[in-house]
């Protein structure tokens, strides 16, 4: 079975693009041709159209980019506030992305305990066990974003499930949000600070799923808005796929989001969302009906300004 991080290491490199685009669906993002279009198919099933309005958005940027960006990251709150379709959808979205080759990473963020903790990993990435008694895959993300500050026994599970099915998780260890600092930059009894801390149990909590590539498929979650500390996270965490948020929308430029790449220029991969998505928005030259080519040009423009940023390291 493929080591996870093998499979995402192999693919960043067949593309030459260290880069997943999130989809974080709002019917403001979609152009108003396709909702009108689902509206008039479903007049009065707000949320049958709603969904299908979301869904069609979706496949056109997978569509848009597919052979050039090797992952996907569906946030699944953007998909619960819609309700059941909304989740519907959210499952629909991965079997599409990955029946176009592409890597998913469910974004979830789990964080729980014992039973309650296999639970959400087999609902995400593993199988659920049915009254005849056949196992079966339900949403089949390949990745999962989750929580680590409840330590070991909430991530146990998830690795478990990662060993037996050849799937990765992301654990949160410096988050691109603002008030991030005011609890993982605190300083501990030993000196560390908590990230450095939760990066330290992270490599040790990966060392049992470290493919051929030599990284593992326990990776770390690590913002691109404060670039020193993602140096500091890379060397504690020499092994770990990170992924990266904070590029684009939320202020990070190319040079911050590859702060955490190894000196050879990998391990790491770089989430852009809003900008992607809404990148519609910001093409005067465009009708709002090119908006996967607005998209591509962006992605395009993305990996652009990474390969140079990689070429010229402001932060090592």
């Amino acid at each position: 079975m493929k080591n996870f991080a093998d499979a995402l290491v192999t693919r960043i490199k067949e593309l030459d693009n260290p880069t997943v685009m999130g989809l974080d669906p709002k019917l403001e993002y979609i152009p108003i041709d396709i909702i009108s279009k689902w509206i008039q198919e479903y007049p009065n099933d707000n949320d049958t159209s709603a969904a299908e309005a979301i869904y069609e958005f979706n496949c056109s940027l997978i569509d848009a980019v597919c052979d050039i960006i090797p992952a996907v990251k569906p946030q699944i709150a953007y998909y619960e506030m819609y309700g059941i379709k909304g989740i519907e959808v959210f499952k629909r979205t991965i079997d599409y992305a990955r029946s176009k080759g592409m890597i998913v990473i469910a974004d979830a963020k789990r964080n729980d305990i014992g039973s309650t903790a296999t639970a959400y990993a087999e609902a995400l990435i593993g199988r659920t066990v049915l009254t005849d008694g056949i196992e079966e895959v339900k949403f089949g993300a390949d990745a999962v974003t989750v929580n680590g500050y409840l330590g070991i026994d909430g991530i146990q599970p998830f690795i478990d499930v990662c060993k037996r099915d050849g799937r990765g998780i992301f654990t949160l260890v410096r988050t691109s949000n603002p008030s991030a600092g005011d609890l993982q930059d605190l300083k501990l009894e030993d000196g560390r600070t908590v990230y450095q801390a939760m990066a330290d149990n992270v490599d040790k909590w990966g060392k049992v799923l470290i493919g051929e590539t030599g990284f593992s498929s326990v990776g770390a979650v690590v913002g691109a808005t404060v670039p020193e500390q993602a140096v500091e996270a890379r060397k504690r965490m020499p092994n770990a796929m990170i992924l990266v948020p904070g590029y684009g929308a939320q202020g990070a430029g190319p040079d911050a989001a590859v702060a955490s790449f190894t000196k050879e220029g990998t391990g790491s991969i770089v989430n852009a969302s809003r900008s992607l998505m809404c990148a519609w928005k910001k093409r005067e030259d465009l009708k709002p009906s090119d908006f996967m080519k607005a998209t591509r040009d962006e992605a395009l423009d993305m990996r652009m300004k990474l390969t140079y940023a990689l070429k010229d390291r402001k932060y090592v």
